[in-house]
């Protein structure tokens, strides 16, 4: 089973400034009875292309969202279902189409949705909301008898900024409610011979949110669990799509058929505006996997995930040759293919005339200039949990959004004990990137992104020096200190002069660019503060201590909506509080 998601044709018309590519844009296709012409049109195009290719290459199956948009009901007004039936017309011309290229069809779903005009959403306990869900899953696999499965999302609902008729909020919260939820939903699917793709990805909201890497509670809930129509969906490591991550270990712990996970359209990473190369890591990552007797193979995102302006249909408009280049690798080494490989395989077949070695130390240096810019490698290579959650291993750089902030650049100095280092992988990342430049030049390797990605990591570079490129002396009299205070606020004024003068150039050089939020005021941070916090809210081992049950998972939960109950609204920075589920989330 190789699966790719396939939700690019709904993006063809959106006109949002940036965009939400966590699921298919629902709202922004629809008129008050039906849906738009011109997405009835394109989408159906655009999905034959798509799948022509992805068929091609060897991919099984597509997945679509959602289960909500294609189940009637009673309860709903008639224009909510006129839509619906809608979307039903639509949607059996993109199975018809899946079908006749002998592909799989997956829709996807979250745990648990509603529709928005349903006042008693919040009132519903698990086994109420399970029922309702086992209900539209009896009805869609009735209707639509092309549907091989249903892959829920669990752990993670709609973001904030998602509107439409439906929406979606976290109803499974223990090991007990999954299990409540399995037993109620696994007889429809054994009863219609199709297959529940169980997704473990959680943020580390409630007790079950850490299910992908916690041992005791991924075995609380399976253990009990047995069924032919169950496959637990994985990510390759303990948190989101990110390096510097071992391979999940919880794939080694169970007997359950396993699907594994991977991003070919790097939402941290650049969106496939310039090269992220997956295909060394991954490789590691299928090495250690098929041994597996319980795998059943792999899914790839290829344009599901993050917030951003950057944008590409992969295999449609503006396609991204990255992504694309990562989509076929990750497809070549799913059966067993090596990297060396499948790169040879792909220049004979999409870039006739470049030679294997030239890409290979091309992609070579974008991993390390990555590596180098967008992560610390300090902090990348530890291991590092905050309550439920293994903290991702990417500091100041987030989607689209680079964060210059003198709050984080107190925090990065107390976990950053060689600055130095830091600055030389700047200045090593950036030789990285002109050399990829030159040598794309030379061996007629696409050249697509790669002075966009300069003049961003140039940006990053700029920001890391604010962070990390000032003398850590500490003054020893109040005369010195006060001057130090002086020399420091000069210095700080400076390189937010800096910064705004590289970020107007950059942003008139590009329609498309990163953001960079730059915010020097004063801190009351002072730096022993920071390091007990760390000491308190931070463990590099998985297994909870006791200050965790007793501070980290209670009473930094009543803190933090003690807080907001009384008005401090803007904990943390604006955009994580307007955009996927707000930091809130890693407080429940």
């Amino acid at each position: 089973m190789l699966l790719i998601d396939a939700i690019g044709p709904f993006f063809r018309h959106y006109k949002t400034k940036r965009v939400n590519w966590s699921k298919t844009p629902f709202s922004e296709l629809e008129t008050q009875d039906g849906l738009k012409k011109n997405i009835l049109q394109t989408a159906p195009l655009d999905f034959e292309e798509f799948c022509k290719k992805i068929r091609a290459i060897g991919y099984t199956g597509v997945t679509l969202d959602d289960v909500a948009h294609l189940v009637t009901s009673q309860a709903y007004p008639e224009k909510l279902n006129q839509k619906i039936v809608a979307y039903q017309k639509l949607y059996r011309q993109l199975f018809e189409i899946a079908k006749r290229l002998d592909l799989q069809i997956f829709i996807t779903t979250d745990v648990a949705y509603q529709w928005v005009g349903d006042r008693s959403f919040r009132k519903k306990d698990v086994a109420g909301s399970s029922q309702h869900l086992g209900t539209d899953f009896d009805r869609l696999l009735s209707d639509f008898p092309q549907i091989d499965g249903i892959i829920t999302r669990f752990g993670e609902s709609d973001g904030l900024d998602v509107e439409g008729d439906f929406r979606s909020q976290l109803v499974l919260k223990k090991a007990s409610h999954v299990r409540t939820f399995l037993r109620q939903v696994l007889p429809v699917f054994e009863k219609h011979g199709r297959l529940l793709i169980f997704r473990t990805w959680s943020v580390g909201a409630y007790p079950i949110g850490d299910l992908m890497w916690n041992q005791r509670t991924f075995d609380c809930v399976f253990k009990e669990i047995s069924s032919p129509a169950m496959i637990i969906s994985m990510k390759y490591g303990e948190s989101d799509f990110f390096r510097y991550l071992p391979t999940n270990p919880m794939f080694f712990k169970t007997d359950q058929k396993v699907l594994v996970e991977f991003q070919a359209r790097r939402e941290y990473e650049g969106f496939g505006a310039y090269p992220s190369f997956v295909g060394y890591d991954a490789e590691v990552h299928f090495a250690r996997l098929r041994v597996l007797p319980n795998l059943v193979g792999a899914s790839v995102w290829c344009q599901t995930g993050g917030w951003g302006k950057l944008r590409q249909l992969t295999f449609l408009r503006n396609s991204s040759p990255w992504v694309e280049l990562n989509v076929f690798v990750l497809a070549k080494l799913h059966t067993g293919m090596s990297c060396r490989g499948a790169l040879e395989e792909y220049c004979d077949n999409s870039w006739p005339g470049v030679e294997t070695d030239a890409l290979e130390r091309f992609l070579r240096l974008s991993d390390q200039a990555i590596e180098n810019l967008l992560y610390v490698r300090e902090f990348a290579e530890r291991r590092l949990f905050f309550r439920r959650l293994r903290l991702p291993p990417q500091l100041f750089v987030f989607w689209d959004r680079i964060l210059v902030d003198k709050n984080i650049k107190k925090i990065l100095g107390c976990l950053i004990s060689d600055p130095k280092r830091v600055l030389r992988e700047s200045e090593e990342g950036l030789d990285q990137l002109r050399e990829m430049i030159a040598l794309s030049r030379e061996s007629g390797i696409s050249s697509k992104g790669l002075n966009f990605q300069l003049q961003t990591f140039e940006l990053i570079a700029e920001a890391r020096l604010y962070y990390f490129g000032d003398d850590d002396q500490q003054a020893k009299d109040q005369q010195a200190k006060d001057q130090q205070a002086k020399d420091q606020q000069a210095k700080d004024q400076q390189a937010k002069e800096r910064l705004a003068t590289l970020n107007k150039y950059y942003k008139a050089s590009f329609k498309r660019h990163y953001s960079m939020q730059i915010k020097l005021d004063e801190t009351r941070l002072n730096s022993r503060l920071i390091r007990w916090g760390i000491a308190i809210l931070l463990r590099r081992n998985s297994s909870y201590r006791w200050i965790d049950q007793v501070i980290t998972l209670r009473a930094l939960s009543w803190g933090y909506f003690l807080l907001k109950a009384i008005g401090k609204r803007n904990i943390g920075p604006k955009f994580a509080n307007k955009q996927a589920m707000g930091i809130e989330a890693l407080f429940k």
